[in-house]
């Protein structure tokens, strides 16, 4: 049963004592892990006449949680990715974490089983090739960053370093290396941004916390850490629940934002912290529209999707590692299944998952349940020929990419998306500031990155209100290719 935190459920708003009930010192423009940590910096520095506005009845963001077969299961964000080595820095989730006692198992990534369109085939020389081969292309794009090479995509990169395989067995191999981890193709990502987002993050020598990786099992669900963070400092006035922002307006003496019931809110500064997915998609109007070099910078970055299929069975049949890869004729179909019924997660529960990333969470969310779980048993009984696989009691998958609230599960770096694009993503529009995991150079696509943009933006606004200096943020109103564009004259060549 979800536990409801009285607080969380008056939206009055007041902070302290206004003249305008209505008006703040700071509307935060959402109620995910970037929002509340940026409400915490604003408390830590003495500013409380804040709000923060969030569409839903809850806070969390994308850390979403489903009762699935009596269980909590997560929807959205799972892991605490990178923990601490000794002496080395902690990722701040694995200290909020701690501090609210929230139950974590070590989730071996590793330790696989394989299949293919024969059932249980082992291929795990293959399987350990692909580690080895991301590794190298890691080394690739770092000789890359010290020749001054252009990015490339991590296609490009993964050709650079042959051999390379294109059977069956070595394409999910090496999904499950890139696209499981990004959301999206080697195609499609650039080779140097995913490499850099891979190191700050794993590689202790980069500055990384650890490559070990935490998943969530608490029956309180993952979100629980910033829920329990926010009932330290939110007051009753501080929150709005249920309030979806239709539009706002900014310019640099205030911000408005005016609700889909009509209401309006004012502040003389607001942070953002809104999907790249819902600004991508037009899903708040902005008045004045939003300057070109923001529009650029917004539309160029990608927003991905991220699916988990969850599937609960009358028993369990299946394998008894914690993963297993199957290896289609077709990549990307339904390859990356995880066991809820272990001993280290759920045993008992007799719940299974399966991801899929990128197009194909497209594809499946216009599919109905019906469809997509015809396919996911005929997947599983080519897995387990031997065995008579029962159909599922429960089946549920979150679908991110049509939810208006989202758009999608986080962002990735295209190959096209220069340094400065990204300045421009994080860039202020006039008191209207920007945060959130895609708004992070070293930490996109993490629960970290939001956390640490929350943090550095509530801090950034706090220090405008106090007079300790208000400097906007970086823009780069041109980006400028480095040469001339080579446009050939006449018809010939």
């Amino acid at each position: 049963m979800r536990r409801l935190y009285p607080f969380l459920l008056i939206a009055i708003a007041g902070g302290r004592p206004s003249a305008n009930p209505h008006h703040h010192q700071v509307l935060v423009l959402g109620g995910g892990v970037a929002g509340i940590i940026a409400a915490r910096s604003l408390h830590t520095k003495g500013v409380d006449d804040f709000v923060i506005i969030e569409a839903r009845d809850e806070l969390g963001g994308r850390m979403r949680s489903h009762n699935f077969g009596g269980m909590t299961v997560e929807v959205g964000a799972n892991w605490i990715q990178g923990t601490q080595v000794p002496g080395g820095p902690a990722n701040p989730i694995l200290d909020l974490a701690i501090k609210h006692n929230l139950k974590t198992r070590a989730n071996d990534w590793f330790g696989t089983a394989t299949y293919d369109s024969k059932g249980a085939t082992d291929y795990l020389d293959v399987f350990k090739a692909s580690v080895d081969h991301f590794s190298n292309l890691t080394v690739l794009a770092g000789t890359r960053v010290d020749k001054k090479l252009v990015d490339v995509t991590g296609r490009t990169g993964y050709s650079l370093i042959p051999p390379r395989k294109t059977d069956d067995h070595s394409r999910a191999s090496e999904y499950y290396q890139f696209d499981w981890e990004y959301a999206q193709t080697p195609e499609e990502s650039s080779l140097i941004a995913a490499v850099w987002g891979n190191n700050f993050t794993y590689n202790t020598d980069e500055g990384g916390f650890s490559d070990d990786n935490q998943m969530s099992i608490d029956q309180r669900g993952f979100k629980y850490l910033i829920q329990q963070e926010a009932q330290e400092f939110i007051k009753p006035g501080n929150l709005m629940l249920n309030a979806t922002v239709k539009s706002i307006s900014y310019s640099n003496s205030g911000v408005t934002v005016t609700l889909t019931d009509g209401k309006k809110v004012t502040g003389s500064y607001a942070i953002c912290t809104f999907s790249l997915g819902v600004l991508q998609n037009n899903r708040v109007e902005f008045q004045p529209p939003l300057p070109a070099f923001k529009v650029e910078a917004i539309q160029s970055m990608t927003m991905a999707t991220y699916t988990k299929v969850f599937l609960r069975f009358p028993k369990k049949f299946w394998f008894d590692t914690e993963m297993a890869l199957y290896a289609d004729a077709e990549r990307g179909r339904y390859p990356v299944w995880q066991s809820l019924d272990h001993p280290n997660f759920f045993p008992g529960s007799r719940i299974l998952f399966v991801t899929v990333t990128g197009d194909y969470s497209l594809r499946i969310e216009h599919l109905s349940d019906s469809q997509v779980k015809s396919e996911i048993m005929g997947v599983l009984r080519t897995m387990f020929p031997n065995v008579t696989v029962p159909e599922p009691t429960d089946f549920f998958f979150q679908r991110w990419n049509d939810d208006p609230l989202y758009h999608g599960s986080y962002s990735n770096w295209p190959p096209s998306f220069f340094s400065e694009h990204h300045d421009n993503l994080r860039a202020n529009v006039g008191n209207l500031y920007f945060a959130g995991e895609a708004t992070s150079t070293k930490y996109f696509g993490f629960l970290h990155g939001a956390y640490f943009e929350g943090l550095a933006i509530g801090q950034m606004v706090a220090g405008c209100i106090h007079g300790e200096g208000c400097v906007g943020l970086k823009q780069v109103n041109d980006i400028i290719n480095l040469h001339p564009y080579e446009i050939p004259n006449g018809t010939s060549g």
